[in-house]
């Protein structure tokens, strides 16, 4: 009789094994996926010696390793609930993966219509954050390598408004000329164009580029008349680049937002219907 009951307890299940490997599956994914991105996190803090010298930590938000640290953090735990709660069938766990992921949708849906009511003032926000990163290029070797990849690869741009925004990193402020830096009234290297062909990259390109009568020197020394040569720099910044950049990529970009958000609501679907599932079950017990 025991095992006929047992038979029938699970011939009538009402736990969706189809839905519930789903759940797990992609929260596999996601649960690495966390891992691995706050692993690389710790690792760049640790390589600055970020743990053991706090006074690195004054600009903590505007600091790659911690931002990968937190998004990995967060996306770690969200796949662990996740994973674990379908896993186990644990109802509280399925819980705490749909609210979470409740909070981060509707944290994503406030800040896309904030950005779009206040974007002036979003704008200016951002200008001021990446005057940070301008004033601590040298000091920051993540945030150095961020705006080099920014500059060089992505935008192709050189500073927020233009090159003459590096006018505020000490090491590239025409001033320092007088206290010997190589750099004085030049912008990182990032901001050259790249030549058709070049195989080594020239870090010293953008030394001078911006001392007064430069590109006239320059002229003359190759025996060629007196006059400005074009610049072998970006001129656009780096906010009009992004702004042209979304506006060329406008619907990649929403297709992107919407795949985002749609795979969220499904999750929180799915969860709260296997949640369903298992209570049903449990009812069936008693």
């Amino acid at each position: 009789m025991a095992v006929q009951q047992k038979y029938r307890r699970e011939e009538v299940s009402e736990v969706s094994c189809c839905l519930k490997y789903i759940i797990f599956s992609f929260n596999v994914l996601f649960w690495m996926f966390g891992l691995s991105v706050m692993a690389v996190g710790v690792w760049a803090w640790t390589e600055k010696n970020a743990f053991n010298n706090l006074s690195k930590l004054t600009h903590l938000a505007l600091d790659p390793a911690f931002a990968l640290i937190l998004i990995g953090g967060i996306t770690f735990i969200i796949g662990f609930t996740g994973c674990i709660g379908a896993l186990r069938e644990n109802t509280c766990l399925l819980g705490s993966y749909a609210v979470l992921l409740a909070v981060i949708l509707v944290l994503e849906l406030t800040a896309g219509v904030l950005t779009f009511v206040f974007k002036d003032s979003i704008k200016s926000q951002a200008t001021e954050g990446l005057q940070t990163f301008i004033v601590h290029y040298r000091e920051d070797p993540d945030q150095q390598n961020l705006i080099d990849w920014i500059q060089e690869d992505w935008l192709q741009c050189c500073g927020i408004k233009g090159p003459e925004d590096w006018d505020l990193n000490n090491y590239f402020n025409c001033s320092s000329q007088m206290v010997g830096s190589r750099e004085a009234c030049g912008v990182p290297f990032s901001c050259c164009k790249r030549k058709v062909n070049e195989i080594v990259e020239n870090k010293q390109c953008g030394y001078d580029v911006r001392k007064e009568g430069f590109y006239a020197e320059k002229w003359t020394s190759l025996n060629l008349p007196t006059q400005m040569g074009e610049r072998n720099i970006y001129e656009r910044g780096c906010m009009r680049a992004a702004e042209e950049w979304v506006e060329d990529n406008f619907i990649g970009v929403l297709t992107t937002v919407m795949t985002v958000t749609i795979l969220q609501i499904l999750g929180i679907c799915f969860a709260q219907n296997l949640r369903a599932d298992i209570f049903a079950q449990k009812g069936k017990w008693h």
